[in-house]
């Protein structure tokens, strides 16, 4: 926290000036300020050099995720009205935050499949400004930033991309620089420095998604389960990086003993560096949990608050029912995490470090504000008369207590 402040307080003096620096600092990327923005020919010269196959699967990852988030809008994002009790005609409007920033992360790997899970509900939900931010590619020349990525941005519409070092980046979009704009709110999972600049972003008056951390996954097993398969699915979340943590929690040793075994033998197959990240993984922030029975299983699960959360029981329906906080919850083994990272359609970016106890994935909502709307009759007013006065008198307000007295009600003028 102590040196991202320091480099908040820079951006903040300097502008483009302090995110050039650290983009060469942490980055290793050597940029003019003039190269801060990424011009529309590089994103449509992107786009024209994506491979078909993998265009193709980022417009299945948007589609998927368009849809769900158009389905959450029409079932909860609906402006009502309504007269809830005669007289009282109350209601909800929803609009879409003015202005966002989406922080999509570079460094281990390029990640355009975090655009897609957080740029489409900002356009399902209507934002009016969105902003891009990326690091570029570390050591490249000239700042090179992920084809794939911008490929996402031209699918989606979205027009304003930056590269610049992640924590400058987060620092630009809180106070605004002479290139990077100022927003309302930002959106987007990263390094532990990146989640310490959207705590203090929030600090400094710009609101943020608690907290998209490191990459966390959970998955509560019986005997029933198959156990290659469980180790399958602990890698896809284990492989992530040497902050993250990948655990199993099951009420049979004999499982665990054999998922033991699958990950074992499946981890020789993982490049090195994917390998040595999911040793510390599955060994140092993971493991297995052995538990008595499903039940404290689920007591487990509910206390970890983990990002995801995969069932794999004789009946996931009947775990689920206990299971109240986590980002997401996947049911059966034919769900896997590596499915609702890309393609299902669902939120993929959620919350880490038990917030999952305060807040869900990002989706059209986390781009929503809503105002609340009321009108009262003559008579729906005069009943509120007695109860409003007592609160005003013993809050000691007079002038709300005039509110109804002056006009005759409740008491003399």
């Amino acid at each position: 926290m102590a040196s991202i402040a320091a480099i908040f307080a820079d951006v903040r003096a300097r502008g483009d000036g302090a995110v050039v620096d650290a983009t060469a600092r942490f980055d290793h990327v050597t940029l003019g300020a003039d190269r801060l923005a990424v011009s529309d020919a590089e994103i449509s010269a992107a786009h024209a050099a994506t491979p078909a196959p993998l265009l193709a699967g980022i417009r299945e990852s948007i589609a998927n995720s368009r849809r769900f988030n158009e389905a959450q809008m029409a079932a909860t994002a609906t402006d009502w009205r309504g007269e809830v009790r005669p007289g009282f005609l109350l209601g909800e409007r929803f609009a879409p935050i003015p202005s966002v920033g989406l922080f999509v992360p570079t460094g281990k790997a390029s990640y355009p499949s975090v655009l897609c899970q957080i740029g489409t509900p900002a356009v399902v939900a209507g934002v009016p400004d969105i902003v891009v931010v990326v690091p570029p590619v570390p050591g490249s020349a000239e700042g090179v930033v992920d084809g794939a990525t911008l490929a996402v941005a031209r699918e989606l519409g979205i027009r304003r991309v930056f590269r610049a070092n992640g924590p400058a980046a987060i620092a630009a979009l809180s106070f605004g620089t002479e290139t990077i704009p100022r927003v309302l709110k930002i959106v987007g999972p990263g390094s532990p420095a990146v989640t310490a600049a959207q705590v203090l972003a929030q600090a400094h008056g710009t609101a943020t998604q608690m907290l998209c951390g490191p990459s966390e996954s959970l998955i509560i097993a019986d005997d029933a389960a198959d156990p290659w398969r469980l180790a399958i699915d602990l890698l896809n979340e284990a492989e992530h990086g040497t902050d993250s943590a990948a655990t199993l929690v099951t009420d049979s040793e004999a499982l665990a003993q054999a998922v033991d075994a699958a990950v074992a033998e499946q981890i020789v197959g993982l490049p090195e560096v994917r390998a040595a990240a999911a040793r510390v993984a599955l060994s140092d922030l993971g493991g297995v949990v052995l538990v008595d029975s499903m039940d404290e299983a689920v007591a487990f699960a509910n206390e970890y608050a983990a990002e995801h959360v995969q069932i794999a029981t004789r009946d996931p329906e009947a775990t689920l029912l206990g299971l109240r906080y986590a980002g997401e919850a996947l049911l059966g083994q034919d769900t896997p995490i590596g499915a609702s990272s890309y393609t299902i359609g669902i939120p993929a970016t959620l919350p880490t470090g038990g917030y999952a106890r305060l807040n869900g994935g990002v989706t059209a909502r986390t781009f929503l504000t809503s105002m609340s709307t009321a009108r009262l009759t003559p008579d729906a007013l005069a009943e509120l008369a007695e109860p409003t006065l007592a609160l005003a008198d013993h809050e000691g307000f007079p002038a709300h207590a005039s509110a109804f007295r002056l006009r005759g009600l409740g008491g003399d003028r």
